[in-house]
């Protein structure tokens, strides 16, 4: 080897590394149903659904993946693509501004492709008004011309399967909301099925874990795939790093020590946002807004990211007047919950 191809070689381009980065995530997801851990209910009831439709011929009717990012919607949409042998074409609301952005992917899809768009609580109205056509009848109106020679032109669609993923259900239209004849809610993981996932990813990843290793890593993941991952690299080069490798219940311990998750998997901005509600607002109830601002932090990722989980743990309620913090909150942050009287938070 010269000293110009070892340069070469270890001189990597940002975007190299990035695309090495993102073919070890993809590695990290499974590619049919049966490796799909969680979500037994789910998964039997998309199992029937996609053998019925490949039985008969069909394109499998709409899909509507609900629930908490990292849980597992994107990867269910290409799992479906697989199960179902079809094309799968992916895009998100925010990325399709025109009518004309719709029609392009619609006029584009070969019979029975899946078709996965995410966020798809955040397509404008007008948009989501071109999809009713397209799913009920798979036809398409376009506008031919303007003013008073403008003509109506319908366009007939291959079959196909729109899936949507939303992690707020409840800002979808109603009318497209009903066009989907699938819905699904996808509900945050257990330790056990966390645990098994570590395991797996490890194997890909060809990192050295003990069952302890998992189990410490699953219980502070948040009861999400996609951060119980992300935590196992990281505990895996600590342990690369200070451990000879090996990812044991100790390794991970330390390892996520330093990078500030606690027992609960509560970061270091999931316990600012506590703290602010408990120490600067007295408990609560604090508005959205005002939190927002006080951590720094967008509305939409309090209320999307950090609150399902802080929820979920009992830590946070939501009043009709605002946020709260609970008791447990006070006694994880180690602080002197205040004596509540009358109409007591709590």
């Amino acid at each position: 080897m010269t000293a110009s191809s070892s340069k070469v070689e270890r001189i990597q381009s940002p975007h190299v590394v990035a695309d090495r980065d993102e073919e070890l995530d993809r590695s990290l997801r499974p590619r049919r149903l049966e490796d799909f851990v969680g979500q037994p209910v789910l998964k039997e009831q998309l199992a029937v659904s996609v053998e019925a439709a490949v039985a008969r011929g069909e394109a499998l009717d709409h899909v509507l993946l609900a629930g908490p990012p990292g849980l597992g919607k994107t990867t269910l949409a290409q799992i479906l693509a697989a199960e179902l042998d079809a094309p799968f074409v992916q895009t998100a609301g925010p990325a399709l501004e025109r009518k004309g952005d719709v029609a392009a992917f619609l006029t584009a899809l070969e019979p029975r492709s899946v078709f996965f768009v995410d966020e798809i609580h955040r397509l404008a109205r007008a948009l989501e008004e071109t999809f009713y056509p397209a799913m009920e009848d798979r036809q398409l109106p376009i506008t031919v011309g303007q003013g008073a020679g403008a003509r109506v032109v319908t366009l007939e669609l291959p079959p196909f399967t729109l899936v949507g993923a939303t992690t707020r259900s409840g800002l979808l239209s109603a009318p497209l909301r009903d066009r989907f004849g699938l819905q699904h809610r996808l509900e945050h993981y257990g330790l056990d099925d966390l645990a098994t996932i570590v395991t797996r990813s490890a194997q890909i990843l060809g990192v050295a874990l003990e069952h302890e290793g998992a189990v410490a890593i699953a219980a502070r993941s948040r009861g999400t795939p996609r951060v119980a991952n992300r935590l196992l690299k990281r505990v895996r080069d600590y342990a690369e790093v200070r451990l000879g490798g090996i990812v044991t219940a100790e390794a991970a311990d330390a390892a996520l020590a330093l990078l500030e998750v606690d027992e609960l998997g509560l970061d270091r901005l999931d316990r600012e946002l506590l703290r602010a509600v408990c120490e600067k607002f007295e408990g609560g109830p604090v508005g959205l807004s005002t939190l927002a601002v006080t951590v720094g932090e967008e509305q939409d990722t309090i209320e999307d990211v950090y609150e399902p989980y802080l929820l979920q743990c009992g830590l946070l309620k939501r009043t009709p007047r605002g946020r709260a913090a609970t008791p447990r909150a006070y006694a994880h942050l180690g602080l002197q919950a205040p004596e509540r009287s009358g109409d007591s938070l709590f």
